[in-house]
């Protein structure tokens, strides 16, 4: 069936990129790379926050007033909610509703007076922003190395799009190669157990599976009440939808990290300013 156009554009006037993004359908969609990198003016050094906030800004344009947003989490996702924060303020936008994906998301909205919902008042959304913690060629995502990842999932599988900001350190050419944490959330009985059964499930990607401990050296709790296992790999996963439908068989395990054909567009700054993919459907 052919895919239909969503007119999913900008409505800044100044804004430098124009673009049509479409809603994923199938894994195998070809990417395009809508702009080249607005550039950098040289005498300016941008650090990876000042690149996160540039990303931030650029997918809050996509926000139109009476939305139901779905608010992320992690460092990049609290930049856009104080952006749609500022613009709710300063009454350029109005009429927005947003659903966090944590308790420390749900906070901050709150303290800039973004009104809030749920999945049950509102269990269609229009649009979802979060950033990513590593975006492989066909924008799969690991996410939830801030903790959030069963919230996240569940309210960005409800979005009707789903924008993604990161910045040029998150790009991998494939999952989990960044060698950084790929989380897994799983019920506190037993989390050895599972532990174990994660690390034997990855033995040939050369995987160490470590439950995640707080500041304060304890096993940390998600708001969900579950512990998180993070799995390290030495080389990149081999096929993402085999792994994370092996993870997800294993009894006792909550929800995984890998967020795969779910984004709709990745918004990426860089030293070389900012670019933006997308997946378009196969007709």
């Amino acid at each position: 069936m052919a895919a239909a156009a969503l007119s999913f554009l900008p409505s800044s006037s100044s804004s430098s990129v124009s673009v049509l993004i479409r809603r994923r359908r199938s894994a195998a969609s070809p990417i395009r790379c809508l702009s080249s990198p607005s550039p950098t003016p040289p005498a300016t050094v941008l650090s990876q926050d000042d690149l996160k906030k540039v990303a931030a800004v650029k997918a809050v344009e996509y926000v139109k007033s009476g939305m139901v947003l779905g608010l992320g989490t992690g460092s990049t996702a609290a930049f856009v909610v104080a952006e749609i924060g500022a613009l709710l303020s300063a009454g350029k936008l109005s009429g927005i509703v947003g659903v966090p994906t944590s308790k420390r998301t749900f906070e901050q909205a709150t303290s800039l007076g973004i009104p809030l919902s749920t999945l049950d008042e509102h269990p269609r959304l229009d649009l979802a922003i979060d950033g990513a913690d590593e975006v492989d060629p066909d924008l799969n995502l690991v996410k939830g190395r801030g903790g959030a990842l069963l919230r996240e999932k569940m309210v960005e599988a409800a979005s009707d799009k789903f924008v993604v900001v990161a910045d040029e350190t998150k790009l991998v050419t494939g999952l989990g190669g960044s060698g950084l944490a790929m989380p897994v959330e799983v019920v506190q009985f037993c989390w050895k157990y599972n532990q174990t059964r994660l690390q034997e499930l990855f033995k040939e990607e050369g995987c160490e599976a470590k439950l995640r401990l707080d500041s304060d050296g304890n096993p940390y709790v998600t708001d969900n009440s579950n512990y998180i296992v993070d799995l390290y790999f030495k080389t990149p996963i081999t096929d993402a939808n085999v792994a994370g439908n092996e993870i997800s068989d294993l009894q006792g395990v909550v929800e995984h990290g890998l967020f795969l054909d779910m984004a709709t567009a990745v918004i990426i700054a860089g030293k070389e300013g900012v670019s933006i993919k997308d997946k378009v459907s196969l007709l």
